[in-house]
């Protein structure tokens, strides 16, 4: 039976001006079924919207019983209906009642209707309910009905997304609005409460219905013709998308903008009445609804590149203008796929309450500058940026390392009372602020920070931090547009020294490579880059970038002592060669009549076990050693840090990894070498009183971790948490953990961890 005449452009226009009557959201909704119905000759038309509890409610019908209107419900496992919002799939059956997942209602007078068409409602990928169409004969749909009920649909799903539906069944909200609770991982302690900003706002399409169709179409193919002159032009020069993408993701994004098939879904949509930035709208909802449900990881990756050629096209339709500039309101909550340093250090801080990611590990730079700024943080939370709509309430859970989106009052109660209680903790801990971090039994622990802004410093005044531990001298070098030269170092280095007010600052030279690449500098590409030509390495084979730095140190230091320490250091080699160059570097200096440094100590960061075997040999070459945790139990267990998969599997409380920091502590004891601990292990209080019953008495961390950190230190007895560490690591097995047996000792003794 074909369509009536007009087809689904006539629909559209009858929809525009029907979502323009001055009437309730229900009459409208009932207006709208029957222009459907008439359209595709069908004796029955639906509207099944998803409710926040996961069932599907019948909310307009015309041709069922209108009294089955917001009284029937099903589960998404249960029914044709189910199975639509299940797969996001469409769904045409000429004989519904013979399909294995039909599900009778009675209540809605159905059993008289065979012929079968379904539609998910989609938005982003997310499926808002379903829009189904009935007859009575035996028909098959055409490829045009489809595709109209599909532009419907939009229209629809635009009208659930924007709450105007809510109030139609006052007990329970619409899934478009639900609280969503999602689960990623913490990169930032703290709870913040406030409202959703897009880094990269969705560009908004306000105009779905076509007034010119031809136009439209003329339209949509100058801006992909736009688009794919840019991504050429990006690929000859080599430039990367953003900071970090290598040109294989650029040739990916350039296959998907040469894709037949996805212009030709894009023509499609057009035709059937819809503007050429609504027509991409719905082509990638579709393709996000499909991906999305994709097992897949590969497939899954690849979502991201479609959304990215999806954004640059309805800027380039809509215009940058019409997009807009990031607002931040008053408690923002940035909410990204990813984000680099410096487009965090763009924000202005004092408005941030939180800041969640798609991607983005503990130990990013980002997350590093998230901790430094005070600002909680959660990464890894797949489909963040679909999940909510710039403006909607969210709690940032950098703690359990989750994200409440559009929260309950209740759960929104319990968060305020978490935070008033954090607070009164915070109070507790400034309370400390000016007391010897002295264990029970007399033993001095130093805690120190670690820094990488100037912002960092004015928390060695609010913790009262003995000092900077490590300073990471690349996130300057991360945040600039270009190399910063050898006078906006000194001048960055002598800034940092002032702030310091006389306390002691260990500056760690560039530790680049890797996951750190400079947004001016060529990414190597290399098959185990953790592994690769990074930090002391690029150092000593390009010496002119190293000596630039130091030179800029020594001059900053005026006189006053300094302390240097190189990353990454293999071998004793390695180290003595660096400790060249800067002997050099004073020499030239003192020749130009510059003041050296009183002090010039070098330091060793241990984080390549083979500098286990050298440990003897590297305590005495180097005036102090800093362990650097963190990369140290990374390349002990083969375990990259950033990968979830395996991330988990070891513990640095396991018997293995204790003895490698006993180790450590014992040798470099022995050579009256200090050692730091600076990695992330120094900031957690249980962690912490094992690394002090192992011997260490200098420990670097976050702002945040000072606080806990010496309240530990105050409630311990070193010496029985040392006679126990030696009795359970001489009983156990390599692989055993002593989390167990040391948290058990804590809650014994009052400790608080």
């Amino acid at each position: 039976m074909p369509a009536a005449p007009g087809g689904p452009r006539l629909l559209l226009r009858r929809l525009r001006e029907a979502m323009a009557e001055p009437v309730s959201p229900q009459a409208r909704l009932d207006r709208i079924v029957v222009l459907i119905a008439a359209n595709v000759v069908a004796e029955v038309c639906s509207v099944y919207v998803l409710r926040d509890d996961n069932t599907l409610e019948l909310f307009a019908t015309e041709g069922l019983n209108r009294e089955a209107v917001h009284q029937t419900r099903m589960r998404t496992d249960e029914g044709l209906v189910g199975l639509i919002a299940r797969t996001a799939e469409p769904l045409s059956l000429s004989d519904a009642q013979n399909h294995p997942a039909f599900s009778y209602r009675p209540e809605t007078g159905e059993e008289a209707y065979h012929a079968f068409l379904g539609v998910p409602l989609l938005r982003a990928g997310n499926t808002l309910g379903v829009l189904t169409v009935q007859n009575k004969t035996y028909r098959v749909y055409s490829e045009e009905e489809i595709e109209a009920l599909q532009t419907t649909a939009m229209v629809l799903s635009e009208m659930i997304a924007s709450g105007e539906l809510e109030g139609l069944a006052p007990d329970a909200g619409t899934a478009a609005r639900r609280p969503v609770l999602a689960r990623g991982i913490a990169l930032a302690d703290g709870i913040g409460l406030g409202y959703v900003v897009l880094h990269e706002p969705r560009v908004v399409v306000k105009t779905l219905i076509a007034e010119n169709v031809e136009r439209e179409v003329a339209r949509l193919d100058a801006a992909i013709e736009e688009v794919r002159s840019a991504i050429d032009a990006l690929v000859e020069r080599g430039d990367r998308i953003g900071t970090a993408e290598s040109r294989e993701v650029l040739e990916t994004v350039r296959m998907f903008a040469h894709d037949k098939g996805w212009l030709r879904r894009m023509r499609e949509a057009v035709a059937s009445g819809l503007t050429a930035e609504a027509a991409v709208e719905r082509v990638q909802s579709d393709n996000r609804a499909r991906m999305m449900r994709q097992s897949d990881p590969y497939l899954r990756e690849r979502l991201h590149d479609l959304d990215d050629l999806a954004n640059r096209l309805l800027r380039t339709l809509i215009g940058s203008e019409a997009a807009g500039a990031v607002v931040l309101p008053e408690n923002a909550i940035l909410v990204a796929r990813t984000m680099g340093p410096a487009a965090l250090l763009d924000y202005e801080a004092s408005t941030l309450r939180g800041i969640v990611l798609e991607e983005g590990g503990p130990t990013s730079h980002v997350a590093i500058v998230a901790r430094a700024l005070g600002i909680p943080a959660v990464g890894e939370v797949e489909n963040a940026t679909a999940l909510c709509d710039a403006g909607d309430a969210i709690i940032v859970d950098g703690v359990a390392g989750e994200i409440h989106v559009r929260p309950g009052p209740e759960v929104e109660a319990a968060y305020a009372e978490m935070v008033r209680l954090r607070a009164r903790r915070q109070e507790q801990y400034r309370a400390l602020r000016d007391v010897p971090a002295q264990t029970r039994d007399g033993v001095r622990v130093g805690l120190h920070l670690n820094a990488g802004l100037l912002v960092d410093f004015s928390h060695l005044q609010e913790t009262g931090a003995e000092g900077v531990g490590l300073f990471r001298t690349e996130l300057q070098f991360m945040v600039a547009q270009r190399m910063p030269s050898a006078a906006e170092q000194e001048e960055l280095y002598r800034k940092v020294f002032a702030a310091s007010a006389g306390k002691s600052v260990t500056v760690r030279t560039l530790d680049i490579g890797g996951d750190k690449i400079l947004p001016y500098m060529a990414k190597l590409e290399e098959e185990n880059p953790a592994l690769g030509w990074r930090a002391i390495r690029i150092g000593l084979d390009r010496p002119a970038l190293l000596r630039m730095q130091l030179r800029a140190l020594l001059k900053a230091a005026d006189g006053d002592p300094l302390k240097i320490m190189f990353p990454m250091v293999a071998t004793v080699d390695e180290f003595v060669r660096a400790r060249g160059i800067v002997e050099r570097e004073k020499a030239y200096l003192k020749r130009h009549g510059y003041r050296l440094p009183t002090d010039c100590r070098l330091g060793a960061m241990i984080e390549v076990p083979s500098l286990l075997f050298q440990i003897d040999e590297i305590a005495r070459e180097a005036d102090f050693l800093s362990v650097g945790s963190n990369d140290l139990m990374q390349f002990l267990f083969a375990v990259d840090r950033e990968n979830r998969r395996v991330a988990d599997r070891f513990d640095p409380l396991s018997v293995a990894a204790l003895r490698a920091f006993r180790l450590i502590a014992e040798r470099a004891n022995a050579a009256s070498c200090p050692v730091t601990v600076c990695g992330e292990i120094g900031g957690r209080p249980l962690d912490a009183m094992a690394l002090i019953g192992l011997g260490y008495r200098q420990l670097s961390m976050s702002p945040a971790a000072i606080g806990p950190v010496k309240a530990m230190v105050l409630s311990l007895d070193a010496g029985a948490v040392a006679a126990l560490i030696d009795a359970e690591m001489a009983r156990m097995h390599d692989g055993d953990s002593l989390r167990p047996v040391l948290t058990a000792f804590a809650h014994a003794h009052g400790i608080p961890i």
